[in-house]
């Protein structure tokens, strides 16, 4: 047999509680979800990265002529000391070297020359003696309209 105390707790026979009815579960607008749109917290914009980028960037540009020895390191590894004729001798013979722009030799077998003019449907860049459409003892005007004509009329078949 149950009864109700004064709290209006169902107790059982004996006296103690009886097991109290399941809570029911919260409304389904209370339960966040778990990625909402737009997110609720701010994220950090492109404006904030390249500051952030700014102040790392600075502070180990700092620390580099701060330093001595990444200083020298950093010297040493470019080539701007233990020169030879000038003070930046050695970075352009080694290290800047890779900056500047880089010529190939005329892919014949034994020519010296700079190629400029690469030969259609092959990887072989040639130097104008070699290229059998580059005139070697220069153009006269004659040729040069021929030519024209030639990449015109090559247009004009493709459709352009």
């Amino acid at each position: 047999m149950t009864t109700t105390d004064d709290t209006g707790a169902t107790t059982g026979v004996t006296g103690a509680p009886a097991p109290a009815a399941p809570a029911a579960a919260p409304p389904a607008a209370a339960v966040p979800d778990e990625q909402s749109y737009p997110p609720d917290e701010p994220r950090i914009g492109a404006a904030q990265l390249w500051i952030i980028f700014g102040v790392f960037l600075l502070a180990v540009v700092v620390v580099a002529f701060a330093v001595g020895g990444v200083r020298h390191w950093i010297a040493l590894h470019t080539g701007v000391i233990h020169g030879g004729p000038d003070q930046y001798y050695n970075f352009w013979s080694g290290f800047g070297s890779d900056l500047g722009v880089r010529k190939v030799n005329c892919h014949t077998k034994g020519c010296w020359r700079i190629g400029r003019h690469a030969l259609d449907g092959t990887p072989y860049i040639l130097c104008r003696h070699h290229h059998p459409h580059v005139p070697s003892k220069g153009a006269t005007h004659e040729h040069i309209l021929e030519q024209h004509r030639r990449y015109k009329e090559a247009q004009a078949a493709k459709g352009l």
